[in-house]
């Protein structure tokens, strides 16, 4: 009687983490949301409004079963390359650290342009890792034949491995830009279930949303020093009641995030709650404050304290 060897099963699927960097305010929440398929980070046209590494999930399932591919974007904070304060030292350690254990890299900058913050960014972006060069905005260029020269010096900077012009907004970009990375994603099992869009809980992700009205709705006026910790949040069955307190700096911060008569707090909590509604698919009530802690950005303790990793 012969003894029968297990043989391993070939893996047909795909899986793998693609880390999307750049300066701040670039577009890379919006570029994540558009892969997704769904907001899992916030955006503002305000700069350094990611400060978390956040972990959007795209499954795109293939036409035989135990086929398809399974993208894990990592959306990063913009290298922080003007304030020295340990916020952003704590939000360039977290770039450093994603960029370690992924297998591509989409190294985004506005069509047509590239920065002094550009080149810093792009000089700490590992050798040995696939980097594609995403061109977004490309809406915005007027002149498209101005493209190309910009593109010659691209090339003179690194040897990219894609080049890849595109709006996030357009779909057919963003199916595009899905179809090139795939091949880059080593076949493995996925790492999470097919309908999963972030590794971020309900409760992370309510404290983000309410910093996105925050920053979206005092548009220029509050320094970016200001962030939201949640003090309760509760479920019952399609419920959610969620107290957050809005931390800043300054008493004259509360008093521009407050309004006359409380109109713009009541603003914020207002788009929050109905942002969360749709995301949760749930009924909330959201109770919202404003507390001064000075110092807080520069302070190791109230950092951990207020979630930074």
């Amino acid at each position: 009687m012969t003894e029968e060897t297990s043989q391993p099963q070939e893996t047909h699927t795909r899986c793998g983490l693609v880390a999307i960097v750049g300066r701040p305010n670039v577009g890379k929440s919006t570029l994540l949301n558009a892969l997704v398929g769904q907001k899992v980070s916030i955006t503002s046209s305000k700069a350094q409004t990611t400060r978390h590494r956040i972990t959007g999930v795209r499954t795109l399932p293939g036409e035989q079963p135990g086929s398809g591919a399974q993208f894990v974007f990592v959306d990063t904070p913009g290298f922080q390359t003007r304030h020295a304060t340990a916020l952003n030292r704590n939000l360039n350690r977290t770039v450093q650290s994603v960029l370690s254990d992924v297998d591509a890299v989409l190294f985004l900058v506005e069509a047509g342009k590239f920065t002094l913050d550009d080149a810093k960014v792009l000089a700490l972006l590992p050798e040995h890792k696939p980097v594609l060069l995403v061109a977004n905005k490309l809406d915005a260029v007027v002149k498209r034949e101005a493209m190309l020269p910009w593109l010659k010096q691209m090339q003179e900077r690194r040897n990219f491995t894609e080049f890849v012009p595109m709006s996030a907004r357009r779909a057919a970009d963003v199916q595009r830009l899905l179809g090139i990375v795939e091949p880059m994603l080593p076949l493995q099992p996925w790492f999470y279930e097919e309908d999963a869009l972030t590794d971020r809980s309900e409760r992370f992700l309510a404290s983000e949303i309410i910093r996105e009205k925050l920053f979206r709705l005092t548009g220029d006026e509050l320094p970016y020093s200001c962030t939201v910790v949640l003090d309760k949040y509760e479920e019952e069955g399609r419920l959610r009641r969620i107290s957050a307190s809005i931390v800043v700096d300054r008493d004259a911060h509360k008093g521009m995030i407050i309004g006359a008569q409380g109109e713009r707090l009541k603003r914020i909590g207002s788009e929050a709650r109905q942002d969360l509604e749709r995301l949760m698919d749930a009924k909330v009530f959201l109770e919202l404050w404003v507390k001064v802690r000075s110092g807080w950005a520069d302070s190791e303790e109230h950092l951990r304290s207020y979630g930074y990793e």
